[in-house]
């Protein structure tokens, strides 16, 4: 993080409230942020407390869209998205919040729908062990839990 010479409390929270405004943000990403405008540790504070009361952030609402937005775009499962907001400083309670947004209906399809593509990549494949090897392997770094996955297993 580059240090800039303070450009002012008025000016930063113009900044920041545009910053916040554009996309969801965890404390973390605005604190960081504030910090690279070269404010001090006490205006810093005074900004990110103005922004959760004006609503422009907010930890929870943060923790629901991460959790959706990478289930549905980018196909994670919860305990990668729950390490990845971990990474992020998102509290506990909050990270609780965002993996329940998942639905579990549709997070079993998307298990099913990656297995699937998986195992029609491995078609040529002859060895079961390797080809049940490399299906764990790849839906386990995908942040899927074990459990489901050995349940998909089982019906090769």
């Amino acid at each position: 993080m580059i240090r800039q010479k303070n450009i002012g409390t008025e000016r930063a929270l113009q900044k920041i409230k545009h910053f916040c405004s554009y996309q969801e943000r965890s404390h973390r990403e605005v604190k960081e942020k504030l910090y690279s405008f070269g404010l001090y540790k006490e205006e810093t504070e005074s900004l990110l407390s103005q922004l959760i009361e004006e609503n422009y952030l907010n930890e929870e609402r943060f923790a629901v869209a991460f959790a959706g937005g990478k289930f549905r775009i980018k196909k994670w499962g919860r305990i990668k998205i729950n390490y990845e907001l971990k990474q992020k400083e998102i509290s506990p309670y909050c990270i609780k919040k965002g993996l329940a947004c998942i639905a579990e209906d549709e997070y079993i399809k998307t298990l099913q729908k990656l297995f699937a593509e998986k195992k029609k990549t491995l078609s040529s494949e002859k060895n079961i062990f390797v080809k049940r090897q490399k299906i764990y392997a790849s839906l386990s770094r995908k942040g899927y839990e074990a459990e489901l996955i050995t349940k998909l297993l089982e019906k090769i």
